[in-house]
């Protein structure tokens, strides 16, 4: 190895572009090859190190988002149920209503995969740069009530606000008490011009009557349902498609 290339390794430790270091060798095989002139050398260079930052940065969004299963709709069976809107979902996958500030609804039976298009649609949006949070419904309202109790609610309540979607899943599944209608409404109102996908297996005019206080649902859900894209999945179960194999070939039943 020439002094030089010892140096100028040691300058791209210094200064941490290690993308271009892990590269730096068949680059300069390339050139010496005369493969690549000197501003071509430094273009694809350049280049390796972004593209190691971008890929660096895909990972952190994808921990931070809190994902169930890493999954995307290019791996949703959209054979499984003729009945699934695919023609619909799929032009949600072109995120206008990111970029607009909208919500998304996906409501319909249990197991039809409302929950893996919620998460492949948050993977989508976290390709494209945004920040994304994943949660069970319940999962929040207990940590704001939690934050009620320790007097940290201000502060978890900013966490579920600055990301650019927050999803809600298993949203409306049982009655709520008044400081979880509350805490709804706060999070709804301060997340206002940022998106939400929520998943429900009921449609979003049953949630009225899960509210305690019929002026909070309706100050809540109107402007929730109003601003949103509502997506009927129906069909059956995508679950059963999804279980390992046996030996002849058929679904294995689940463990009881």
């Amino acid at each position: 190895m020439s002094v030089m290339t010892t140096a100028l390794r040691d300058s791209l430790k210094i200064l941490r572009l290690s993308g271009m270091l892990e590269t730096l060798d068949a680059r300069l095989t390339q050139a010496q090859g005369g493969e690549l002139g000197h501003l071509d050398f430094l273009q694809v260079l350049c280049q390796d190190e972004i593209t190691r930052r971008e890929s660096v940065a895909l990972e952190r969004r994808l921990r931070k988002a809190r994902f169930e299963q890493q999954v995307t709709l290019e791996g949703f069976d959209f054979n499984a149920s003729p009945k699934l809107p695919a023609a619909q979902i799929r032009d949600l996958a072109a995120l206008r209503w990111l970029h607009s500030g909208e919500s998304v609804i996906l409501f319909g039976p249990v197991g039809v995969g409302k929950t893996h298009v919620a998460q492949a649609l948050g993977h989508q949006a976290v390709r494209q740069g945004a920040n994304v949070r994943f949660s069970k419904t319940s999962r929040v309202l207990s940590e704001l009530a939690g934050g009620h109790a320790d007097r940290t609610w201000d502060r978890r309540m900013r966490e579920l606000i600055r990301p650019d979607v927050l999803i809600l899943d298993d949203f409306a599944m049982r009655q709520m008490n008044a400081s979880q209608a509350d805490d709804l409404y706060e999070l709804v109102s301060e997340r206002q011009g940022r998106s939400l996908i929520i998943t429900s297996n009921r449609a979003p005019s049953d949630w009225y009557p899960l509210f305690p206080n019929p002026v909070v649902a309706e100050s809540l859900l109107d402007r929730l349902i109003n601003a949103s894209h509502q997506v009927i999945m129906n069909g059956p179960s995508y679950r059963p498609n999804k279980r390992p194999k046996g030996p002849s070939g058929s679904s294995k039943p689940p463990a009881s």
